[in-house]
């Protein structure tokens, strides 16, 4: 079991490694660059080369076909999606439309939004995804509950990690912090897989060479949102779904980076391994 969480590991970091000198090869690789804020330039290519990587080293490690499938699925669409938005949305006309109600707002006057479009498709994977993972309950009702937590819990987890995409390196460390125990024991393949991919970037990410963007956010919380899924029953996404919940809440009403630099051992785990400011 340990020899096969390890290979999913390494699969999903040579993969990440791979796709991320193949896109950044690319003559188009250019429309990714993008300024950070500390004003360098730097390139959204760590999203698709980390959607890429997790979601190959998330289906190898996967127990069973159906997860297998539900870990691609999660991973390619969000981070398609996201990488459409990164894109799409970096147009003055979608970047002056902020948050879900900003986007509601512009569906209502006739425009669909790339944000829109990324919210509908990170919604509709984790519904797919957690259709595939199913339900170990018998009932009609008990199976339907099931899917959809487990889609609240995909879908949430993408947004969530998203969340914290502010700062170098911010998202990974957080979606470690998920991942770490969820790589652990049977059934850790697919956290596992998701790991690696997100520690073969990690350098690249507090180095200031990349930025994961919506596309490697997504993904990377969609992928953690399948692992968490796969290994739990109705109880385990109930508690899931309400740390989720909590934690969106809260980001509408708190600045993340606000409590993390006022919060001394919050800020030193933030900064680790971060180029310094000038």
């Amino acid at each position: 079991m340990a020899t096969g969480v390890l290979r999913s590991f390494g699969v999903g970091a040579s993969v990440a490694r791979g796709a991320l000198a193949w896109i950044r090869r690319d003559p188009k690789a250019a429309a990714l660059r993008r300024t950070n804020f500390h004003g360098r330039t730097v390139t959204l290519a760590g999203g698709p080369a980390l959607a890429l990587g997790a979601s190959v080293g998330a289906a190898l490690g996967a127990p069973g076909v159906r997860v297998s499938a539900a870990a691609v699925t999660a991973g390619v669409v969000s981070g398609a999606v996201g990488l459409y938005d990164d894109i799409v949305g970096n147009q003055p006309a979608q970047k002056a439309v902020k948050g879900f109600a900003g986007h509601l707002g512009a569906l209502r006057e006739g425009q669909v939004t790339s944000g829109l479009v990324k919210i509908a498709g990170v919604g509709a994977a984790g519904l797919a995804a957690s259709a595939l993972v199913g339900s170990r309950r018998t009932g009609p009702l008990g199976r339907v509950t099931d899917v959809l937590l487990g889609a609240g819990v995909i879908a949430g987890l993408a947004n969530v990690v998203n969340l914290f995409d502010l700062r170098p390196g911010r998202a990974i460390k957080a979606g470690a912090a998920v991942a770490a125990p969820l790589a652990l024991g049977r059934g850790g393949g697919v956290a596992a897989g998701t790991l690696g991919a997100a520690a073969a970037l990690l350098p690249d990410d507090l180095g200031e060479e990349i930025m994961l963007g919506d596309s490697g956010a997504n993904a990377l919380g969609a992928l953690l949102g399948v692992a968490l899924v796969s290994r739990t029953g109705v109880g385990g996404r109930l508690v899931a779904l309400a740390g989720i919940a909590a934690l969106t809440a809260a980001s509408e009403r708190v600045s993340f980076t606000r409590v993390i630099e006022d919060t001394p051992w919050l800020r030193r785990l933030d900064e680790l391994g971060r180029r310094p400011t000038a």
